[in-house]
């Protein structure tokens, strides 16, 4: 049967890849007015600039997924490869700096884009391109979550690479979405062990030059994980009752680029990150039903479906 919204125009073959395959075409029944607001609402587009994951729990599958699971279509640019699964990174391979920005000049000069998700980048000539091809092209709405350490504990950036992240890409993100141990890396405190040093944490590196800082609490204790998103006007506080599972790969990936996501499709700031929140708790209350490899499994990202 039809999906809603939608008319049976009946059966046609087309052609793919010189193969006959058949369907049936379904058509919009819609008013104009009503078809183009559906269109320009499908047409959300997000990027993401990170690095493969082969196991395809974080990095760009996770974020691609996010995207997808939340109507926002995505596109990427790889700025590493890893060779990666479940318990853990056997080996990385930096993209060259010059072929990332190759990837980001061709998605953005045909895509208009309205978000971008930066994730791993590995080392510092990956982040001056990107930084660079950002500038080229401008950036509506820019995500940057500082990965570091991925989940099984493997380095994700290097050490000499740090400062150039907190000066070059920083400053151009409409949000910063450390993790506890980002948050005590790029302030150099210890890692907070509550909310008062979690505040304090998102307060030195809004005076690094971050406009809105979102220091994520799910690596903490306590009955709930709680999030903080501090900006000029304060602080807000998002939590959620904090879900007892080893499918814990790719969370903070899928946070962000939910949060670009959601930026994308027109939210603001606080509307974005309170949405993401909400989707991440359910895709983690859903990681039991997948069964995904011997460790740390990933998060369910389409839970509303399957």
């Amino acid at each position: 049967m039809p999906a809603e919204g939608f008319r049976d125009a009946g059966f046609r073959w087309f052609r793919c890849n010189g193969n006959a395959v058949g369907g049936r075409v379904l058509r919009a029944r819609a008013r104009p007015d009503a078809r183009r607001a559906w269109i320009a609402a499908m047409s959300a587009i997000a990027v993401t600039i990170a690095g493969s994951d082969s196991g395809g729990g974080a990095g760009i599958q996770a974020d691609l997924k996010t995207f997808s699971a939340l109507g926002v279509y995505g596109a990427c640019a790889v700025t590493a490869l890893t060779a990666q699964n479940t318990l853990g990174v056997r080996a990385i391979h930096a993209v060259p700096a010059d072929f990332v920005a190759a990837q980001i000049d061709a998605v953005f000069s045909d895509l208009a884009v309205d978000a971008v998700k930066v994730g791993m980048l590995a080392q510092a000539d990956v982040i001056e391109a990107v930084a660079r091809g950002l500038d080229r092209h401008g950036c509506k709405a820019l995500v940057l979550d500082p990965v570091m350490v991925a989940t099984s504990g493997d380095r994700l950036l290097a050490p000499a690479a740090v400062d150039v992240l907190r000066r070059r890409l920083m400053p151009r993100a409409c949000l910063v979405t450390p993790n506890l141990a980002e948050a005590a890396a790029l302030t150099q405190t210890p890692v907070a062990e509550d909310e008062a040093a979690m505040r304090a944490q998102a307060d030195v590196l809004l005076a690094q030059g971050a406009r809105a800082v979102l220091v994520k609490g799910g690596h903490g204790g306590g009955a709930e994980s709680v999030d903080l998103l501090v900006d000029a006007a304060g602080a807000r506080r998002f939590a959620a009752p904090r879900i007892d599972t080893r499918n814990t790969h790719g969370t903070g990936c899928t946070l962000s680029a939910a949060i670009a996501a959601g930026l994308a499709k027109g939210h603001d700031l606080g509307a974005a990150v309170n949405a993401a929140k909400r989707y991440v708790t359910a895709a983690l209350g859903a990681a039991h039903r997948l069964a995904i490899g011997r460790g740390r499994g990933p998060v369910h990202h389409f839970h509303a479906w399957w």
